[in-house]
């Protein structure tokens, strides 16, 4: 029913030392790395720099403008004009930047500022950080644990959750429940991040889907870890896409659509929206 698999004919057993010798090491050895990750990328990197009050400024005003095109349907007419107005001028003539020299300097000149040298080298080192442990870890469960079940859930899961969680078992009647020893490995890989965040605090270098998602998310804009941002470039691009908005209030002839709505009023008005 509903793709669950009934395995009551199904009866395996575990030696327990699976359970003392594979299982709770992996979870004790996936935490001690993260901690050890986390103490050896502050030695490495040092405390992170007071952000430049000019710099936050830049981020803030590129965020203004997404909240604009994001929202737009929620403020009047005349109020998105001005707004919109008003940020693309300031786009335009460099407002928020914080050198408005650099609207002529090239990424090359960019790159070769020692600040943005600093910033992309420690980028490298946190990146290093995060892929080093990682393989070694993923390497060592597959040299000398490869093949074994650890674990079985104690609920019933759907035939998709097979191939996550016996990842390496060419079993395909195995019970899905059965859980394998690399997909444990993901398993506390993504779920470890509370442990983290309760030893560490929430900034910590220990998440290491942290890593992958800002990884992943970078590769998608063509970027480099630490690789100083163009915002010039940006402000100019986030300028292009306001300019291009149709706007269209969302309470425009609201009170009269409510009474419409529950039959307070005659349909009486005309109304762009369909």
């Amino acid at each position: 029913m509903g793709g669950l698999i009934e395995s009551t004919d199904q009866t395996m057993f575990l030696d327990p030392a699976i359970r003392n010798w594979v299982l709770f090491p992996i979870t004790v050895i996936m935490v001690l790395v993260g901690v050890f990750r986390h103490q050896l990328t502050i030695l490495m990197t040092g405390q992170p720099a007071k952000p430049d009050i000019k710099e936050i400024r830049q981020g803030k005003a590129l965020m203004r403008g997404h909240t604009l095109a994001q929202n737009n349907p929620y403020i009047p007419t005349a109020a998105f004009i001005e707004r919109k107005k008003y940020l693309c001028q300031a786009y335009e003539d460099g407002t928020y930047l914080k050198d408005k020299t650099s609207k002529e300097k090239s990424p090359t000149d960019l790159m070769a500022d020692p600040k943005n040298m600093e910033a992309m080298m420690d980028g490298m080192k946190k990146q290093m950080m995060g892929i080093i442990p990682q393989t070694l870890i993923m390497g060592w469960i597959q040299f000398f644990f490869s093949g074994f079940i650890l674990i079985k859930l104690p609920f019933p899961l759907g035939l998709r959750f097979k191939q996550m969680l016996q990842s390496g078992i060419m079993t395909p009647n195995m019970d899905v429940r059965w859980v394998s020893s690399i997909s444990w490995y993901f398993i506390n890989l993504f779920g470890l991040r509370g442990v983290f965040a309760l030893l560490l605090g929430g900034e910590n270098s220990a998440d290491g889907t942290r890593d992958m998602t800002a990884m992943s998310t970078m590769g998608a804009m063509g970027q480099q870890p630490g690789q100083p941002q163009d915002f010039n470039k940006q402000f100019l691009g986030m300028k292009d896409n306001l300019s291009i908005i149709y706007h269209e209030w969302d309470l425009e002839n609201i009170e009269q659509r409510v009474l419409v709505k529950y039959g307070k009023q005659a349909r009486i008005f005309k109304s762009t929206r369909k």
